[in-house]
């Protein structure tokens, strides 16, 4: 159809624009030179303007009028019908923006993150202040802007998880909070708890990262299509199609962070990495949802990354890669040094059983920033506060608490909730994927990950963005998002880490 066609020339220009920007994202978060960062911020603010202009002009509003008419719709088919679905509704979006506006923020963030970098360096949070008051005001003006029906978060939550709200959210996190509080006291008070004394040593980069690439070729990253790279904050970013870059952290005191970093990143790249190439250029070519992405490289660092079938295969690869360190060390007393739970002040090192906690605390700490109820400048004592009341911990600085992450400098503010989510939808797909394969477990631990990622490049990847988080939860699974299938994940299993 000629209107169809009309549609994928206008996102093949879109798209051009935005594997630029990306790219200057890669770019500044990896190797520019520190003096080329203020003009590169310019010029990626530029190169997204375009891109906006473009995606909310009067044409392009003209062209989606034609296509939700009853006429063409009826002519359409059931791909062409979502291409117009997620179209009309980022038209309506992106259209609530003034260009102006947008241009302002993406100018802003993209200088924010870099200061971010050297307040987080020199634990000056009032350095960043000014940069994060203006964020949190142009969002609450964005949220107005959007709409909404009770929750002026709800506004900035839709952008990353589609069709979900602040009292869904409460709703989910209830019965986590009613059933992990105590366990957590149980494995803390009653567990026999692992020696982690075994991963400290030091560990050369250069061995980090070809066990890091080893691990990511198991779980099927494609490196002609994509690449490994090192930064302060790991990240995933695709470039385009064929083009899905990884990065991640090494520690010379503890590998464990780069290689379940890495595995991490890895999961959310053969997400993109395997969206149907038949759908490029077309507004459904990309992720269902933040939360949906996020339970692709949850389940492949933790459901598999750090289970003992993965590690029964993989554990010769780590004590070749460090021999003078886990030759004497047993699967057994390591699998369970890797999974020790412990209240911890850093969320990307959290370990499975306390992590929804700290996207807890963000969650009610960006909500109330939005309601207005918190102020930016009462951020460090109030982050502190709800660290004490989750984890029973307080950080000594703000290095370690409030500076932690790069996702509020960044503007990305409703986007912490899709990591508990993608828990959440992980164990969920997981216990599907379990049902479906034969003997799943067994192949893990023979090294074959690829069946798991076969499934999931089925049942999960080639949908693309055709359904909504909700629906496609329930069309790969035959369920809706039930929050008992994480729960007894972790309960089974860290009750039989902790002999409780």
């Amino acid at each position: 159809m000629e209107l169809i066609d009309q549609l994928k020339s206008e996102y093949s220009e879109i798209s051009y624009l935005q594997n630029a920007a990306a790219l200057m994202v890669w770019d500044l978060r990896t190797y520019i030179p520190p003096k080329g960062a203020e003009n590169r911020a310019e010029a990626l603010g530029y190169v997204s303007t375009l891109a906006f202009k473009k995606a909310v002009s009067d044409e392009f509003g003209a062209l989606l009028s034609q296509l939700n008419e009853r006429a063409t719709q009826e002519g359409l088919t059931d791909d062409e019908k979502a291409m117009v679905r997620v179209a009309t509704k980022a038209y309506k979006r992106a259209r609530s923006i003034p260009p102006e506006l947008h241009h302002r923020f993406s100018v802003l963030t993209s200088k924010s993150e870099r200061v971010w970098e050297r307040a987080r360096k020199e634990n000056s949070f009032s350095s960043l202040e000014p940069y994060l008051e203006e964020i949190v005001d142009l969002s609450r003006e964005m949220a107005e802007l959007y709409g909404y029906e009770e929750n002026p978060y709800d506004a900035l939550l839709e952008g990353y998880e589609e069709g979900m709200t602040a009292r869904k959210l409460r709703k989910v996190i209830e019965p986590l909070k009613s059933e992990l509080i105590p366990f957590v006291k149980k494995i803390l008070d009653k567990g026999t708890h692992p020696d982690t004394s075994i991963l400290q040593g030091m560990f050369s980069k250069r061995a980090q990262e070809k066990l890091s690439r080893r691990a990511l070729k198991f779980i099927g990253y494609d490196f002609d299509a994509g690449r490994l790279d090192e930064t302060v904050h790991p990240f995933t970013i695709g470039i385009g199609v064929n083009d899905v870059r990884v990065t991640t952290k090494y520690v010379i005191e503890e590998f464990t962070p780069s290689l379940f970093g890495s595995i991490h990143e890895g999961g959310h790249a053969i997400y993109e990495q395997g969206l149907p190439i038949s759908l490029k250029d077309t507004p459904i070519y990309g992720a269902c949802s933040l939360g949906i992405h996020e339970s692709q490289s949850r389940m492949m660092e933790n459901i598999v990354g750090r289970s003992k079938e993965f590690l029964s295969f993989f554990y010769p690869q780590i004590q070749k890669a460090f021999p003078s360190n886990f030759r004497s060390v047993s699967l057994g007393d390591f699998y369970r040094a890797v999974n020790n739970v412990k209240p911890s002040l850093i969320r990307i090192e959290a370990d499975e059983v306390t992590y929804n906690f700290h996207i807890m605390v963000r969650f009610e700490l960006e909500e109330a920033l939005m309601k207005g109820d918190l102020k930016v400048s009462e951020l460090p004592g109030a982050w502190n506060a709800k660290m004490r009341e989750y984890l029973g911990i307080e950080p000594e600085s703000n290095r370690d608490g409030v500076l932690q992450d790069i996702h509020w400098p960044s503007g990305m503010i409703g986007y912490f909730p899709s990591y508990m989510l993608g828990n959440l939808y992980a164990a969920q797909i997981y216990a599907k994927a379990r049902q479906d394969i034969p003997n799943l477990e067994k192949r893990i631990e023979k090294g074959d990950v690829l069946a798991l990622v076969d499934w999931l490049r089925k049942n999960i990847h080639a949908v693309g963005r055709k359904h909504e988080p909700e629906r496609l939860l329930k069309v790969a699974t035959g369920k809706e998002l039930d929050s008992s299938y994480f729960l007894k994940y972790v309960i089974d299993k860290y009750s039989e880490i902790y002999f409780i």
